[in-house]
Parts: structure tokens; sequence; C-alpha cells
């Protein structure tokens, strides 16, 4: 069984922000495998779906960005995922706008709902995909920027970025090594 999470905020004012990429992404793979979010559970939005016979559930934490480590423990626990059967999708500042980098593992680096996570699952060791949204024609502070709306100029290169992500997780849901998912995602461009 795995566990995909897509980090955002539950509001619909904060639908087309950067800070919601991780919500956004998590969508398109439940787009892409027909499957709805229809439950609640967990302080989560919830879909499930089946990939070669193995279920994955698919989550959007309703508790906002910084407390998402609380509906991820509850669902990891429910559940009973492995970290290495979790996958956290998330924008991340410090990557150029639209590229993905996809880890087996690591740290919060500088995005407060991936510390909660860490923190509440108590170990960085499992796998994420980073939505680069690093614009560097931008000064305004980070905790603005990530809550700014994207704007339509960018909407097909975050569309792209999202639906990448989403066939990344999809893959690794089916079984592949994240190693090879890695190797495949990583080296598109945004």
């Amino acid at each position: 069984m795995y566990l995909i999470v897509g980090l955002g905020n539950p509001e619909k004012k904060y639908e087309t922000t950067f800070h919601n990429l991780g919500f956004l992404a998590v969508g398109e793979a439940a787009e892409k495998l027909g499957v709805k979010f229809k439950k609640k559970e967990c302080e989560a939005s919830v879909a499930e779906a089946y990939i070669n016979g193995e279920k994955v559930i698919l989550a959007r934490p309703v508790t906002y960005m910084n407390a998402s480590g609380r509906a991820v423990k509850q669902l990891m626990s429910k559940y009973k995922i492995q970290p290495e059967n979790l996958l956290v999708i998330y924008d991340d500042f410090d990557l150029p706008k639209g590229k993905l980098r996809i880890r087996a593992s690591g740290s919060a680096g500088t995005h407060n709902g991936m510390r909660s996570v860490i923190a509440e699952i108590g170990t960085g060791e499992f796998p994420r995909i980073r939505i680069g949204i690093k614009d560097t024609s931008v000064n305004i502070p980070i905790v603005n920027y990530v809550l700014a709306e994207i704007g339509k100029e960018d909407y097909p290169l975050f569309g792209k970025a999202c639906s990448d992500a989403a066939d990344a997780a999809i893959h690794f849901a089916s079984g592949e090594e994240i190693n090879a998912v890695m190797t495949e995602f990583n080296s598109r461009q945004g």
C-alpha cells in the first residue's frame, strides 16, 4: 500500500497559490487514476485508487500547511504505511520555478509543511517530489511569495510540472524503485 500526500492549504483563496502546488499535483494524479477526493478522514481529504492491484491513498491534509504532519502521521498509522511507501509532493522555493526534484529522503529545507511532516513521523527517510517556485525577478519575503497567486503566464509551466509530478507519483506507486523514478523525472526541465 502507498500513501501519496500533496501539501497545501484547504481554503479556496489558496487554491492557485504557489504553496498549493502539492494539492494541485496530487489532484492531477487522482484525475489520471480516475478517482475523486470523496472521503474526509485523519484530517485529510482522501481518494483511493488501485495500481496493479495495490491500494494507493491520495491525500490533501486540511490542517493547513504548517501542521501537515498531523494528517500524515494519522494516515500512516491508520493504513499501516511504512515511510518508504510514503511520497510527499510540495512546492520548493529553493528550486527554479517549474523544475522537479525527486529525492528518496532528506531534510525539510526551508519548508514548514515538510518540517511538520518530519517532526510528526520522526524521520526524513521517505521519498518526496519538490516543485520549484523560485523566481529570481521577484523580490518579496518568502512568506508573501508562497501565498501569492500563480500568474496566468506561468499556468502552462506549473501545469506541466504538476502533471510530471503526478506521473512520477504514479510510477512510484506502481512499484517502480524511487531511484528509477528519480532518473526519469529529475532530468526534465521546467
